[in-house]
């Protein structure tokens, strides 16, 4: 019986990549001369430390330019809201890893509500689409990709 695996997985060596550019690019532009303002990536999510809240505008952006350039998807991050103080701005950025809970039912609540001949399941943060059909199974991709789940979708572990 084919089946394949929905994932959501982002690629934490093109963002330690990522990470490094823009930290470079910082300490290289012109705006962010004498200016302590460095990236980090800290157990799934990057940290900015600036000394003022535009400056972690900027940073941001710098950020989302290199991710994009090195095949990162946006949907990826979960921007939090900046701490400020008087001396520094600090913002944290989550990465989104895996398909949650909430996410995982609508979808298999699509997949069952399109009348595919396909079964769809949870399985912890993946969800398996299994169908005797291998034309099934490429219309339920179909399907959820012409969706918008708001994280970056990886169809994987094809099996036929």
């Amino acid at each position: 019986m084919p089946s394949f695996d929905i994932v959501s997985e982002t690629d934490l060596q093109e963002v330690r990549n990522a990470v490094d550019q823009a930290n470079r690019e910082t300490s290289t532009r012109f705006d962010f001369k004498g200016v302590k303002a460095t990236f980090e990536l800290v157990d799934g999510k990057v940290l900015l430390v600036a000394e003022q809240e535009f400056q972690l505008q900027q940073m941001m952006d710098i950020l989302r330019q290199k991710l994009v350039k090195r095949a990162v998807d946006l949907q990826a991050l979960d921007p939090q809201a900046p701490a400020i103080t008087l001396n520094a701005a600090r913002q944290e950025v989550l990465l989104k890893q895996g398909v949650d809970s909430d996410t995982a039912k609508s979808m298999v609540k699509r997949v069952k509500g399109s009348k595919l001949k396909v079964q769809a399941q949870i399985q912890g943060d993946q969800v398996r689409i299994a169908g005797k059909n291998r034309d099934d199974l490429q219309e339920a991709i179909a399907l959820l990709r012409g969706e918008d789940w708001g994280l970056p979708l990886k169809f994987s572990n094809f099996r036929d």
